[in-house]
């Protein structure tokens, strides 16, 4: 089994975790840039944050057989905070990088008009770049904030089928699917998806157009997701095609549309920047 788990938050994940993703059959991921769980104070701070998700998250992947892949962007969350909104002129030197793949999380997370500004701004830069984008759907209120959210998009040059609309759940999935984007799922142990309902969901809708992750990041998850989102599949009569169109296809096919995903393995380098993830020893 192949798995492409297409948002997951490695920063905040342990070297174990790579390799025990490899042994449950992740061959390739995407790491959105977002939200630490801590305010930046300032647009620096972005700098070394999204250098880390071309270099040293790669380099650790790659010790265990994964593509890393990531997306840029001034999250949500941050973007209501003034001091952060100068990352916004940092974002095209790295938009041009071959390590990208879209451009996200973007989106909303209050719906104030901070997020609004962010929003539409980053849409453009992902038009201008060739670029899709990954949209975040608020966590409270969903359908108004996907609503909202379809409603900037056509407003923007980026066709809605260059869009994957994450976060969505069983009240949002028909006018998401119906707008013509792709749609995004986050499994969690606790909250938004689980593997049970996500397999509810795609009985009821179909896999087509359909991308699972973990969004697995420093709060309580689980960066196997993916797999027991497959292993349900298959236990409720799915077939290994369609496991594969979710969990492989699926993903290769939406980040694809950047002509920038590479997915055969990398050979891994013995240090990064004089680095290594060893301890105690060669």
């Amino acid at each position: 089994m192949r798995i492409f788990d297409p948002h997951i938050h490695m920063t905040s994940r342990t070297t174990d975790d790579y390799q025990a993703m490899y042994a449950a059959g992740v061959r390739a991921l995407v790491e959105p840039s977002f939200w630490l769980g801590q305010p930046r104070t300032s647009p620096e701070s972005f700098v070394d944050y999204f250098d880390a998700l071309l270099g040293w998250e790669p380099f650790r992947a790659a010790q265990y057989g994964i593509a890393h892949h990531c997306t840029i962007a001034l999250n949500p969350k941050e973007a209501n905070d003034p001091r952060c909104a100068p990352v916004l002129d940092e974002l095209p030197r790295y938009l041009v990088k071959d390590g990208v793949v879209a451009v996200g999380e973007i989106g909303y997370d209050s719906m104030t008009p901070a997020e609004d500004t962010a929003l539409a701004a980053q849409l453009e830069l992902a038009a201008g770049h060739g670029l899709p984008a990954l949209v975040h759907t608020p966590h409270r209120d969903k359908l108004v904030g996907l609503r909202r959210t379809l409603d900037v998009i056509a407003e923007s040059r980026l066709s809605v089928d260059r869009v994957l609309v994450d976060h969505l759940n069983e009240s949002t999935v028909e006018e998401a699917r119906d707008s013509g984007a792709w749609l995004g799922f986050s499994v969690y142990p606790d909250t938004k998806m689980d593997e049970h309902r996500m397999v509810s969901v795609l009985r009821e809708y179909g896999p087509e157009r359909v991308l699972v992750n973990s969004a697995a990041d420093w709060g309580r998850s689980d960066p196997l997701k993916t797999r027991k989102v497959a292993d349900a599949m298959l236990a409720a009569d799915f077939t290994e095609d369609d496991v594969d169109l979710v969990l492989w296809r699926n993903p290769v096919a939406f980040y694809g549309l950047s002509g920038r995903l590479a997915l055969e393995p990398v050979k891994p380098e013995t240090l990064h920047e004089g680095n290594s993830i060893l301890r105690g020893g060669e």
